[in-house]
């Protein structure tokens, strides 16, 4: 089977060495030689290790229009000319391996469409946590299942900085000169600490696990830019840590999902708590199969190409039999919803002066809100005090105009932050 490469960089490179290593083991798991016959590069007078001279080409649409290919493997990130690329390499025939998250998360539905009508394949299992085996596991073996939600950690930059700042007691800038200095961060690291990079996954992670299109626009994205040594501190003693959560959900009448990105305290009795540095976990909740957790290396060359193998072995073995892979049809009924029907808890920091009948105002304010305390943390500053209020489950709807209400309240000197909380069974 003729295989060709879009993409020459860390990610492709390994996938080029890896193909080309094991030959023998490829054959023997899709059922007939896989031969890489082109990788398309920007450069192609540049050497690149594991990379055949004579196979680099800087004509990627000559090369996806050949017209003999069985499976493109797209590696080069961005939206275009990746998704023409794609869109022409299914034209032609071929079956299409991606790892592009941002595509998917953007075009996705008309990308799977294209592939439906012309017969072949679209694997994307990388775009998500690397080499984390979960798309195949949300589209498949729990396709008899009912998925109620969806949270985890999939951005390892991120990861890696909040890890540090609460065993560090290190500072955001702090962290992230030492990510940067490490290579966990990029130069300019806004997709990932601006919840974008999150944001994709997440988007890809819902159209799969509830069965309908979810676009990165339908997100709501926040990063952890605004996270503060005292969020990390407060987060400590209350016996919590904050991580970057990318959460998908049902909403409470089940008729649509709503799909969102932000820091969040989580207990540090979750199994999410204990995932450390720039490793990534996704906690999956069904209705039968009950709490399942995905975790492993979420990002970097090597699980990212041992991800894109997979479904490289995927395609070459449906081409071999003459078959494909079925794709979940989107149900009409469900599709998704605003942040404000988003229901969880809430850890809220207000400054307030140290005098009688403030806590009782903001009490009062809570419940006309429609929102339920369940825990008051009081703390000196300064001539004031601060008060780290936690919420039973509320709508977020509910929570915002309780925050306003607050801002406004006599004996409030400011609402310092209001900080997600997940992962808490109690009610």
């Amino acid at each position: 089977m003729k295989v060709a490469l879009l993409g020459g960089g860390v990610v492709g490179s390994q996938v080029a060495s890896l193909l080309q290593a094991g030959t023998a083991d490829f054959a023997a798991r899709s059922g007939e030689q896989l031969e890489l016959v082109g990788v398309a590069v920007r450069d192609a007078s540049r050497v690149r290790p594991g990379i055949p001279s004579e196979l680099l080409t800087d004509d990627p649409a000559a090369l996806v229009a050949r017209g003999d290919l069985d499976i493109v493997v797209e590696v080069m990130g961005g939206i275009e000319p990746a998704r023409e690329l794609i869109l022409s390499a299914i034209k032609h025939g071929a079956s299409v391996v991606t790892a592009n998250k941002a595509l998917m998360a953007t075009h996705g539905a008309e990308l799977t469409e294209a592939a439906d009508n012309a017969g072949v394949d679209l694997f994307y299992e990388a775009s998500v946590a690397g080499a984390i085996p979960l798309l195949r596991p949300l589209r498949e073996s729990l396709a008899g299942d009912k998925v109620r939600r969806v949270l985890g950690i999939v951005n390892g930059t991120t990861n890696y900085m909040l890890t540090k700042m609460d065993e560090q007691d290190a500072s955001y800038d702090e962290v992230l000169a030492e990510a940067q200095r490490l290579g966990y961060a990029e130069a300019d690291p806004t997709a990932d600490v601006g919840g974008a990079d999150s944001a994709a996954k997440a988007a890809i992670i819902a159209t799969l696990a509830f069965h309908t299109n979810v676009t990165i626009d339908d997100v709501y994205c926040e990063g952890i830019t605004a996270v503060t040594k005292a969020d990390i501190s407060a987060a400590r003693e209350m016996g919590f840590v904050i991580k970057l959560l990318a959460v998908a959900e049902m909403t409470q009448d089940e008729a649509g999902v709503v799909v969102r990105v932000h820091p969040a305290m989580v207990p540090r009795t979750h199994p999410l708590a204990s995932v450390r540095d720039a490793f990534n976990a996704v906690f999956v909740e069904a209705e039968s199969a009950g709490e399942m957790m995905f975790y492993g290396r979420g990002a970097g060359g090597a699980p990212t190409a041992s991800a894109v193998l997979g479904d490289l072995v995927a395609a070459a073995r449906n081409r071999f039999g003459q078959t494909r892979s079925h794709r979940p049809e989107p149900y009409a009924a469900i599709g998704p919803r605003p942040i404000a029907q988003a229901r969880t808890r809430y850890a809220v920091a207000i400054e307030v002066e140290d005098r009688p009948g403030v806590l009782a105002a903001i009490a009062t304010t809570f419940a006309d809100n429609g929102v339920s305390i369940q825990a008051v943390r009081q703390d000196g500053v300064d001539d004031g005090a601060r008060l780290n209020v936690r919420t039973h489950v509320a709508t977020e709807a509910n929570l915002s105009d309780t925050v306003e209400a607050l801002r406004v309240l006599d004996g409030v000197n400011r609402v310092a932050g209001v900080t997600r909380v997940e992962g808490v069974t109690a009610s």
